[in-house]
């Protein structure tokens, strides 16, 4: 099994594989390209980052990710300023969700045994948001999440815990405040 296959079965993996390296530089060149004040093409970039046509899809530089191929965004995606989808596992956000700014999904963690960490090894975890999804500024969801549709996580949250559709939620750690109302706007 190659360490990709490995990093996206969510077994520990060598970061440091010529193979994973050479994904993260050509993701790094074209983020570069991406962030540049005044660069044209950011459809075009996106596109070649995520390896397919993310439809209708925006997102506000700086924008940061591993790798951008692991990355799927479903139609009308928008993240505001200084995003990081850090996927080292696959990332799948659903239609019509948006991002405040400074928000990180995590999908990357590390033993906890220090003398695993010490040999350079990782993992990551998958995370999933569904559809209509509003996450506040400065949300962190953290590896092996799942948000369900609809759900609003309120500004400053750290998730840590799958949460479940038609809910607001907030704080640290993130926990449902109250169930979505037919009378909420």
């Amino acid at each position: 099994m190659t360490e990709k296959e490995k990093m996206l079965n969510g077994e520990y993996y060598d970061p440091y594989d010529a193979t994973l390296v050479h994904l993260r530089e050509n993701a790094q060149y074209l983020m570069d390209q991406y962030n540049h004040p005044g660069g044209g093409g950011k459809t075009r970039l996106l596109d070649m980052l995520f390896g397919y046509h993310a439809d209708g899809a925006s997102i506000r530089a700086p924008f940061f990710c591993d790798y951008g191929i692991n990355i799927k965004v479903g139609r009308n995606f928008f993240a505001n300023y200084n995003c990081t989808l850090l996927d080292v596992a696959k990332i799948t956000i659903g239609n019509h969700v948006s991002l405040g700014p400074n928000v990180s999904l995590i999908t990357a963690t590390h033993p906890l045994d220090p003398m695993k960490r010490r040999e350079g090894l990782e993992l990551g975890l998958p995370i999933t948001i569904g559809d209509d999804v509003w996450l506040g500024a400065d949300v962190t969801v953290n590896p092996g999440v799942s948000i369900g549709d609809n759900t609003v996580i309120g500004a400053g949250s750290v998730v840590t815990k799958d949460m479940p559709p038609n809910v607001v939620a907030a704080g640290n750690p993130c926990r449902v405040i109250r169930a979505l109302a037919a009378s909420d706007e």
